[in-house]
């Protein structure tokens, strides 16, 4: 197994390796680097695919203290260093596009583009935070329970058999496991008036059926980013479009990488 200690935490990662063009993935709140398996079987003949586990998810080793997405986003740019990588395609999945949004503010140079699935730029709806902090509270308090898990697994990814899988994953973690990272999603800052300032290529996939991040969310991030020719919409794609609907996903990634 692959770690990196980086910013003071223990990043679980996996390399796909070769010399093809790299590419790091980031997956959303409450999933892991597994997300990712069928873009890593997709890409990895032609491109160097690297998957990670972000602070609080998976086996990655989180000091348990609070972070930002800018912290993230450092993480992400140090598992480059620890790889020996000057410039990737940067990409993820909601929180892995928040902080891969990040990364190409932080460091321009480094981010040769973006892949951006099911994201925004913007803060949550505060219409629905009141429910999404009593589901962290119910979580703190009661763990993973299943009312509350079925609930986050509709929000997510709304495929019962895939809801199973993920599900089982997350009733082995603990009851704390929901406080720094949610904190660290509701209270993200906002980032759409500086999309200007990013002009490398950018990809924007997202799901017909996102009832998490809704699609003008998605439209308004195109429009802001000069490198983005449109949003390629995934019929049917819930929030994690690359996880249930990847045949379709693949085909835009594949070829948006092969014309950078």
């Amino acid at each position: 197994m692959a770690y990196a200690e980086i910013n003071g935490q223990r990043i679980r990662y996996e390399d796909s390796g070769g010399d093809g063009p790299p590419v790091i993935l980031g997956h959303g709140f409450l999933m892991d680097r597994e997300m990712f398996a069928p873009q890593v079987e997709a890409l990895s003949p032609e491109f160097r695919v690297i998957t990670w586990d972000e602070r609080g998810f998976g086996e990655t080793e989180f000091d348990g203290k609070p972070f930002t997405y800018w912290d993230s986003a450092a993480d992400c740019l140090a598992l480059l260093d620890h790889l020996g990588i000057d410039r990737a395609v940067v990409g993820g999945m909601s929180q892995g596009g928040f902080l891969s949004l990040r990364a190409a503010l932080t460091a321009p140079e480094r981010v040769r583009a973006l892949v951006l699935i099911d994201t925004q730029a913007g803060v949550e709806d505060p219409q629905r935070l009141p429910a999404y902090r009593q589901m962290q509270q119910t979580w703190l308090q009661a763990g993973p329970v299943d009312e509350l898990v079925d609930a986050i697994a509709a929000l997510i990814i709304g495929q019962p058999e895939l809801n199973r899988v993920w599900i089982e994953k997350w009733r082995k973690l603990s009851p704390a496991s929901m406080q720094e990272p949610a904190e660290t999603l509701f209270g993200r800052d906002d980032i759409t008036g500086r999309l200007g300032e990013i002009d490398c290529p950018a990809l924007v996939i997202h799901g017909t059926a996102d009832i998490s991040i809704e699609m003008p969310l998605a439209e308004q991030l195109c429009e802001g980013l000069s490198g983005c020719s449109g949003v390629v919409r995934i019929e049917g794609g819930t929030h994690a479009s690359n996880l249930t609907h990847p045949a379709e996903a693949n085909a835009a990634l594949l070829g948006f990488l092969r014309g950078l």
